[in-house]
């Protein structure tokens, strides 16, 4: 069974930075995305960044384009967001994910992003890490 497991979320006041790390284990995918999500009571589930292993690419939501980069170190299985100038609207759980299968593209993880359904592969969750934003 494909495992998550996250790390670096916490509080922080507005305009700080955070990053979160998550490694993956126990999965053979050649092609997959990797992905941060977030949830909130008041927007529900949100695709925040996803990226591609094969280098092909990196996707953002447009609430974070400019303040977050996702990035990965393939040797350790461990995709990373470096979430910087945060606000309070940024308070979520976030839940980090790999979607891996055969006939798993760059364009998937655009689409997975956007939470549409029907995609390609197998998705896999973590449990979350809770980041705080105080103004």
């Amino acid at each position: 069974e494909v495992d998550l497991e996250e790390s670096g979320g916490g509080s922080v006041q507005a305009g700080g930075s955070l990053r979160l790390s998550c490694a993956a284990s126990n999965h053979l995918y050649s092609n997959y995305c990797m992905g941060w999500f977030r949830q909130t009571p008041a927007k529900g589930d949100e695709g925040v960044a996803t990226i591609y292993s094969g280098g092909g690419g990196t996707y953002y939501a447009d609430s974070v384009k400019g303040r977050f980069t996702i990035s990965q170190d393939n040797a350790k299985n461990t995709v990373y967001l470096q979430m910087n100038s945060l606000k309070p609207e940024d308070t979520a759980l976030y839940r980090c994910a790999i979607r891996g299968g055969r006939w798993v593209q760059p364009d998937t993880c655009l689409s997975w992003l956007r939470l549409e359904l029907f995609l390609p592969g197998d998705a896999h969750w973590g449990q979350g890490t809770r980041v705080t934003v105080s103004s």
